[in-house]
């Protein structure tokens, strides 16, 4: 909470300042934010739906029932695809990650999870190619998945 505070002062600040320096270029960049997030909006409400649906059927003991022990490399391969698909804040993501293991889940398996879950984002993907572009987003994508599944390996060695 007071890190909440502190970045929220911070802004009020910032903003006042900025608005004491120029009243014109600090209304002009409201005008220009405000232009950008309608633009963005629609895509950025079917993402927070598909994320919705997405976390209600995918409940921590589903996740857990898939990456199991017993279910091997396949389970870390499950894992990295549930973590590009599902779009979960980190807030939420490393207890989830902790209730996994505690639950059976392998080190490599929870590796493959939150890998992706921070670098690789389908259910962004269609907004991320209309600002970046096809290539761009298929290319960090892929090796953010690649790099995923690495990862996972690596710690599954280690630990």
């Amino acid at each position: 909470m007071a890190t909440l505070i502190t970045i929220y002062s911070f802004l009020v600040v910032c903003l006042m300042t900025s608005f004491i320096k120029s009243k014109e270029k600090t209304t002009k960049a409201f005008k220009v934010a405000g232009r950008a997030l309608l633009k963005t909006a629609p895509s950025l409400l079917s993402v927070l739906g598909i994320v919705g649906l997405t976390l209600g059927t995918l409940t921590p003991e589903t996740i857990s029932n898939l990456v199991g022990r017993e279910a091997g490399f396949f389970a870390t391969v499950v894992a990295a695809v549930l973590g590009a698909i599902t779009l979960i804040p980190s807030l939420v993501a490393f207890p989830l990650a902790g209730s996994l293991l505690r639950s059976g889940a392998t080190v490599m398996t929870i590796s493959a999870f939150v890998t992706t879950l921070v670098m690789v984002g389908i259910v962004t993907a269609p907004m991320e190619i209309k600002i970046l572009g096809k290539k761009f987003t298929l290319l960090r994508n892929g090796f953010g998945f690649l790099a995923a599944l690495s990862i996972a390996g690596i710690m599954g060695v280690i630990l």
